[in-house]
């Protein structure tokens, strides 16, 4: 079957150590998440979600970790049935330090073309990512809301 990929390449003045706290930080999501909280204990075969306002959104299982490099999320969309009917997402975030910054590439994909998913994605990861980039940086947040 035909994958459907969503890929976001950023570099940010941090280090490994930092991106990756600020991923996997409950608190610190909700930051640049536009208040949406990511839960894990962040181990392999531990669940995963991300909640706002205590309204699942997304849910999943951590498939591999390796801390300050690579994380790899088995995700699927909870709020919206058309989504969610799309099954088992795969979401990996890759992180390199280069010299004083830090490569962060997060790859989302799914076993299927088209995919609607990869499509809502698409526009979602963009202005989280680039919240969190400007958070990591600056301190504050480049977007307030979606």
């Amino acid at each position: 079957m035909a994958n459907s990929e969503f890929v976001y390449v950023t570099y940010i003045k941090t280090t490994p150590e930092k991106l990756w706290h600020a991923i996997t930080n409950t608190e610190f999501t909700k930051q640049y998440w536009f208040g949406a909280r990511c839960e894990s204990d962040w181990k392999v075969g531990s669940p995963w979600k991300i909640i706002s306002d205590e309204q699942l959104f997304d849910s999943g299982e951590i498939l591999e970790i390796n801390r300050s490099k690579r994380l790899v999320i088995k995700w699927q969309n909870e709020w919206k049935p058309e989504l969610k009917a799309e099954g088992y997402s795969r979401c990996t975030f890759e992180i390199e330090a280069i010299n004083n910054i830090t490569k962060l590439t997060v790859t989302h994909v799914i076993d299927k073309k088209p995919s609607k998913l990869i499509e809502a994605v698409s526009g979602g990861w963009p202005k989280i990512l680039s919240n969190l980039k400007s958070l990591l940086e600056t301190g504050q947040v480049a977007l307030e809301s979606k």
